[in-house]
């Protein structure tokens, strides 16, 4: 292999941390809180997902991560920069050479008139004085649609258009890729195509990859995923197994199933089991004494 090929596949995977994250935006004269206090830690070079319902933070939280917006209150590490406090020439300079926001929908990450080569060339424009980059062939060959890279976007099949925006989206060799809902307009066969290109080049490159999906296929295929309820951090899920997740204020955000036994006001306790705690409802009333 040569020096230039040893270059492109020399990235650093970016971890991220954030600490007390808040964001409230004005809505019908009225603040409401799409974030709450999430403190979320995810590993360089890990491949996971965030799930919830629509309205519950997801893209939000995707979007502060990547510096497109400013968080109300809170920290946010993605490697080693403070993106909370980061000015926004350092923010545009980080997103242009080692984080990639991929928007969900295919054409919001595309040039429409542009062929994809010229996409993946577009994008790799700032990072090119920084960088030993792949040239926009190789990184179309290595997700299997060389074969595309000079035609039109218009004649490409739905699942060639994202995998064309995947392209984009790695065309700097990020150490970070964060995907919102990559696969939600897709049928099957190419969902699964999707995540096996997402996968391999976690694999490969050792990329950090944070994908926000609504489907239990996705959610299932990947090793960790953590559900955002109400604006926190709700649970966390490891190889298909949802856990509650004890927050750094002690609180205990229960799983939807949970709380539709366990209603409001619902007293329990933790009761010690063979060296593990069962929770369990009270069911008798308080004493007045």
């Amino acid at each position: 292999m040569s020096e230039r090929k040893r270059a492109t596949t020399d990235l650093r995977p970016m971890g991220i941390r954030t600490h007390g994250l808040v964001h409230i935006y004005h809505a019908e004269g009225h603040d409401v809180a799409a974030l709450s206090g999430v403190d979320l830690d995810v590993r360089p070079g890990e491949l996971m997902g965030l799930l919830g319902p629509s309205g519950s933070g997801k893209s939000t939280l995707m979007s502060l991560l990547a510096g497109v917006f400013r968080p109300s209150a809170g920290k946010i590490f993605v490697g080693a920069h403070e993106v909370s406090s980061a000015s926004t020439k350092e923010l545009d300079r980080l997103r242009a050479t080692q984080v990639s926001l991929m928007l969900q929908g295919a054409g919001r990450n595309l040039l429409p008139y542009a062929t994809p080569a010229a996409n993946v060339d577009f994008a790799q424009r700032v990072a090119r004085g920084a960088k030993d980059l792949p040239t926009a062939e190789e990184v179309l060959s290595e997700l299997g649609i060389a074969d595309v890279a000079h035609r039109p976007l218009t004649g490409l099949t739905p699942g060639e258009l994202q995998l064309v925006a995947l392209a984009v989206a790695l065309a700097t060799r990020p150490g970070l890729v964060l995907a919102d809902e990559p696969t939600s307009q897709l049928g099957h066969a190419a969902r699964d195509l999707v995540l096996e290109r997402l996968a391999w080049i976690n694999r490969a490159h050792g990329t950090t990859v944070v994908l926000v999906t609504h489907d239990p296929h996705v959610a299932a295929f990947l090793p960790r995923t953590v559900t955002i309820r109400d604006g926190r951090i709700g649970g966390e899920g490891r190889s298909g197994e949802e856990y509650a997740v004890v927050t750094a204020d002690g609180s205990l955000p229960l799983p939807g199933h949970v709380r539709d036994v366990l209603p409001p006001g619902t007293l329990v306790r933790f009761h010690p089991v063979d060296g593990h705690y069962e929770l369990v409802p009270e069911h008798e009333e308080a004493s007045d004494e």
